[in-house]
């Protein structure tokens, strides 16, 4: 058997197992994708921001899921998030809960 056919021969056997290990690779991205999805917690409906330090009162309503809403945050329900604007807590000026919520500020 000539070199060069050899060196096709095991060039050919390799992209295969190449294009195997790719399929296997392709598959276990998904996989692992899917499973983030269905763990992922489910985005709040609204959200309380907190202050700092001790009591940490309630310093602003968000919009579930806003993304500048920041770390001291508790879940509230719709109820929970109207009496909060009711009692005189901000409401986001760039989420607008208040108008989400139908609550006139």
């Amino acid at each position: 058997m000539s070199d060069l056919l050899r060196l096709r021969t095991l060039r050919t056997w390799h992209a295969m197992w190449v294009e195997r290990i790719d399929a296997a690779i392709a598959a276990a991205e998904q996989r692992e994708r899917r499973q983030g999805e269905e763990r992922r917690p489910p985005t709040r409906d609204w959200v309380m921001e907190l202050g700092i330090g001790v009591g940490r009162r309630p310093i602003e309503v968000h919009i579930g899921g806003y993304y500048a809403a920041g770390k001291r945050q508790r879940p509230i329900t719709r109820e929970q998030a109207v009496a909060a604007l009711d009692e005189g807590i901000r409401a986001c000026i760039h989420c607008r809960p208040d108008t989400e919520l139908g609550v006139l500020g």
